[in-house]
């Protein structure tokens, strides 16, 4: 039996809010498109208060915010880069070209080609989001994208020293400070100083993923990476304490971040709420966290673990830590996630900050059908065909039957003229 010992916003009050956000978004875009710099300007002062002669920064910004960095910080983004390299390499290795002959006479291929232009949206308004740099500007750039431009909000009433120069070291080719929807507005529908992308990527608040979802069709778009989720699935192989670290430390990523506690353990459940209340107490981001889980936080206790796989497939939360005594079993079971951090061991926030696997992944139970960013999501897969005068009869044949079946003359024509060119005295 599923049973909820904590419950999370009321459907109704959260699709009130998402329906407040909607219009915003298309009230802003719609005044971007038609005012393009003069809009973008104008909600940067009214949302950030940052109105710079440029928003694009130049290479003396850039190097300053060099100088602001301490050697030891430039060296930890740098390795954090290389595990994502790494990583995005190994996925794009493992992508092959494809020709072969289906019949003869008959090749049909396919080429894997990255995209022209990509935008990377680097959330940094609350926090400086350092790590959205090297998940998007660097696996654009394993992928092949020549033009990758990066965009992240002031933070400080600045440029933030430390995104931006992990936006440099990622190879962004051109860096920009603003945010928000007006940031994702200007790379996508482009204004008379930014050229438009043909590709959106990375998370953000709500209005920065219903910007993209807005936008989507227009151009491209990673996924919808919204308000961040975490769900840790425990047994009594754990703690409480563990259980709430993990859980409070997505929860600080803002006021409607859910966190949930997936168990099949009484004494587990009632043990991490007394830690949550009691790490609240101390932790320094305890304001955003504590209403984060006040508001959207759960605790949902199971029998057994096929119930527990069941309820995490219909959450699809974008984050699942793993701690029981058998975390292979919910990787064997489970289809429906972002990342799955398999262990008391590992966590969501190596993978969001440097272990190397991307940390853009979709929420609002989009992992029903879709997985997080990876190389490939830059990368268009086209096929091409080619055929001998022979094998050219030999397909033309079936279709123009096919053709003369659906009514489609044209078709049919288009066929017809091959077995007549190519098919000899019979087809003619």
């Amino acid at each position: 039996m599923i049973r909820y010992h904590k419950e999370g916003i009321a459907a109704d009050v959260a699709a009130d809010n998402d329906a407040k956000v909607r219009q915003i978004v298309e009230n802003t875009l719609a005044d971007i498109e038609k005012r393009g710099d003069a809009a973008v300007r104008d909600y940067s002062e009214k949302f950030d208060s940052w109105s710079p002669p440029s928003y694009r920064l130049t290479a003396e910004e850039i190097a300053k915010c060099y100088d602001e960095v301490s050697k030891q910080d430039q060296d930890d983004i740098r390795f954090a880069q290389e595990q994502v390299r790494n990583f995005a390499q190994a996925q794009r290795d493992s992508m092959k070209d494809v020709e072969v002959e289906t019949l003869p006479g008959v090749t049909l291929g396919h080429k894997h080609i990255p995209m022209n232009s990509v935008g990377c949206y680097v959330p940094g308004g609350k926090y400086p989001l350092v790590a959205s740099a090297h998940m998007s500007v660097v696996t654009a750039k394993v992928a092949g994208v020549p033009r990758v431009i990066a965009a992240a909000p002031p933070f400080g009433g600045r440029p933030s020293p430390a995104i931006v120069v992990a936006m440099d070291m990622a190879g962004a080719d051109e860096i920009y400070c603003f945010g928000g929807i007006q940031a994702v507005g200007a790379m996508a529908l482009g204004t008379e100083s930014i050229a438009p992308v043909d590709f959106i990527v990375g998370p953000g608040n709500a209005f920065v993923a219903e910007a993209k979802r807005q936008l989507f069709g227009r151009v491209g778009i990673d996924l919808f990476a919204g308000p961040t989720e975490t769900l840790v699935i425990a047994d009594d192989s754990v703690d409480g304490e563990l259980c709430a670290a993990d859980l409070l430390g997505q929860a600080e990523h803002g006021p409607n971040s859910p966190a949930i506690l997936l168990t099949n353990s009484e004494a587990l459940a009632e043990d991490t709420v007394k830690e949550v209340d009691r790490q609240l107490t101390i932790l320094p981001t305890a304001d955003i966290a504590g209403q984060a889980w006040r508001e959207y936080g759960q605790i949902i206790v199971c029998d057994t673990l096929e119930e527990m796989v069941q309820v995490a497939d219909d959450i699809a939360s974008e984050h699942v830590q793993v701690m029981t005594s058998d975390p292979d079993y919910f990787l064997t079971n489970m289809t429906n996630y972002g990342a799955l951090f398999l262990g008391p061991e590992t966590n969501v926030s190596y993978g969001d900050k440097v272990i190397g696997t991307n940390h853009t992944l979709p929420t609002k139970k989009a992992a029903r059908y879709t997985g997080g960013l990876w190389v490939g999501k830059f990368i268009k897969t086209c096929t091409y065909q080619r055929v001998t005068e022979s094998a050219s009869v030999l397909v033309g044949e079936y279709c123009s039957r096919l053709c003369a079946l659906e009514g489609f003359m044209g078709h049919k024509e288009q066929a017809d003229i091959r077995l007549r060119r190519y098919g000899g005295e019979e087809h003619r």
